[in-house]
């Protein structure tokens, strides 16, 4: 088994704080430290100690708050002002100006940047005085502030100077400074990270909140540990506080330990399958000449084919609410009509798989994480088995989180799965991304099944600049009904997030399952 080897918490005094270390784990690491490259949900929150936004959600009510920026105006339909924070110090004591909120921006809109939902309809970034910028848009963008609270602020100087103005691209292995570095202006800073072993963060002794949070952490500690026994075994054994990704079968248990205990929550995240509907021919398969997730009676063959009750029940033991929506109830858009899967039935499978020519089955590459999501990889293997009932072949092939993304984003998977969490809380953030044709600007940056329909590029050009938010609303359920309609995914189920942790540990639960490092404490 994956040993875990952990520091004891501190218990020393300095400068009157009663310094505590903040010790947890979970099954995968982050795939980098550069914030612009790979819009990795772990990765992103780990990296919201270190690097700030100019606008956060605050954790309990999840309306968003002033950060970096202590306000904004809309002076038209199209430009928005930030007024920034003064007296803000990024880690090696340079001053936060608008100079690198713009940069960072920029940098966010590169082509090499993976945060491309995130500037959405952002045409320019423009410098006002040191203290003020000016963000002009395409059109009128009802959730640009949303946005901003995943798009954190790097110095200009520092990536100038480390040869990082660009964002590291996901897709090779070549890095940059900012891949393993960092030097933000957050309340902690990378001591250490060895990928896939160790990470250390410590306070920020100049961090410009200091006082006004309540958190007593001066020390974090993370250890990604992929075999799900070790975790628990560690916590169980208290060499770690907090387990952000606890096993299923484990929580009864957990529950009734009087040292620990569990908090749950419903995620905005939808877990689902994507498939490869561009090749004319599948990469693997016995077919050869054509390919059949091009055909809509194909996809909604495989999709009837999965009891996604069963899985909910046996395989995530509850943790999961079926859906046959691309998106979570909590998210702009969501309807209890696109809710609704189409029913698990394996006799209409095998006859759409007939009617399509397919009545033998076919062979297919089924790719995989197995350190993202809640019993990711026991899925698949559920999948494969039922897929197997209609005759389809699925030659299943698990990867971590660290290859398995930059894998998919090349294109090189036939099924493939994805668990897709909505930050902004609207629709558009998902379709833009996964439904919208791929193109220019970020268009369908994680449609990597290259799925394309005009009428849905219409219906999402459309919602982009619709000012009415009623009509805007409606063109969202339109186009979640007609990716519903043409199977562009196989939707499966929403995530219900429990997080394990010592009674000693006080945090708040959020719904993007992240934790914020402001609200810690270690008692």
């Amino acid at each position: 088994m994956q040993a875990v080897v952990l520091g004891a918490a501190l218990a020393v005094t300095t400068g009157g704080l009663q310094a505590k270390t903040f010790k947890w784990t979970s099954a995968s690491d982050i795939p980098t430290w550069d914030i612009h490259s790979q819009n990795n949900a772990l990765a992103n929150g780990i990296h919201a100690a270190v690097y700030e936004s100019l606008v956060y959600y605050n954790s309990r009510t999840f309306k968003p708050e002033p950060l970096l920026a202590t306000g904004w105006n809309q002076v038209s339909p199209t430009q928005l002002r930030l007024t920034l924070r003064t007296g803000v110090k990024f880690h090696d004591g340079s001053d936060f100006t608008a100079d690198d909120a713009v940069f960072s921006l920029q940098r966010a809109m590169a082509p090499t940047s993976n945060f491309t939902p995130y500037i959405q309809g952002i045409d320019r970034v423009v410098k006002v005085n040191n203290n003020t910028i000016d963000i002009f848009t395409k059109g009128p963008n009802p959730v640009l502030v949303n946005q901003l609270t995943e798009l954190r602020m790097m110095s200009k100087a520092w990536a100038e100077k480390n040869n990082s103005t660009a964002p590291k691209d996901i897709k090779t292995q070549d890095e940059n400074f900012a891949h393993r570095n960092a030097m933000g202006t957050g309340p902690f800073v990378l001591k250490e990270w060895a990928q896939d072993q160790k990470m250390v963060l410590t306070r920020h002794p100049n961090w410009w909140g200091k006082g006004s949070t309540e958190t007593n952490v001066t020390e974090v500690v993370y250890t990604p540990v992929k075999a799900t026994a070790t975790r628990m075994a560690a916590l169980l054994s208290g060499e770690v506080d907090f387990v952000l990704d606890p096993s299923p079968q484990d929580l009864p248990r957990l529950r009734q330990d009087g040292n620990l205990k569990v908090m749950d929550g419903v995620e905005n995240r939808t877990i689902f399958f994507g498939m490869d509907q561009h090749r004319d021919e599948l990469v693997g398969s016995n077919i050869k000449g054509k390919n059949p997730l091009k055909d809509v009676r194909v996809r909604k063959a495989l999709y009837q084919a999965i009891d996604m009750n069963a899985i909910a029940r046996v395989t995530l033991r509850g943790l999961g609410q079926p859906t046959g929506a691309i998106i979570a109830p909590q998210v702009t858009g969501w309807t209890e009509g696109v809710h609704q899967r189409y029913p698990f039935d394996v006799a209409a499978a095998q006859k759409l798989l007939a009617d399509a020519g397919y009545k033998d089955g076919f062979e297919v590459d089924f790719a995989c994480p197995n350190n993202r999501y809640i019993n990711d990889e026991a899925i698949c293997q559920a999948v494969t088995a039922m897929w197997a009932r209609v005759g389809v072949k699925a030659k299943l092939r698990t990867l971590p989180l660290s290859t398995y993304f930059p894998m998919i984003q090349r294109y090189e998977a036939s099924i493939y799965m994805l668990g897709w969490g909505v930050p902004t809380f609207d629709a558009m953030y998902s379709l833009q991304s996964l439904v919208r044709s791929v193109g220019q600007g970020g268009d369908g940056n994680y449609n990597v099944g290259r799925y394309s329909n005009p009428k849905m590029d219409q219906i999402v050009d459309r919602a982009k600049v619709e000012t009415d938010l009623l009509i805007r609303n409606r063109l969202l359920t339109e186009a979640l009904e007609l990716s519903n309609a043409d199977v562009s995914h196989l939707p499966l189920h929403n995530q219900i997030i429990p997080w394990a942790m010592k009674k000693s540990i006080n945090v708040v639960h959020r719904a993007d399952n992240r934790l914020d490092w402001r609200l810690i404490t270690v008692n």
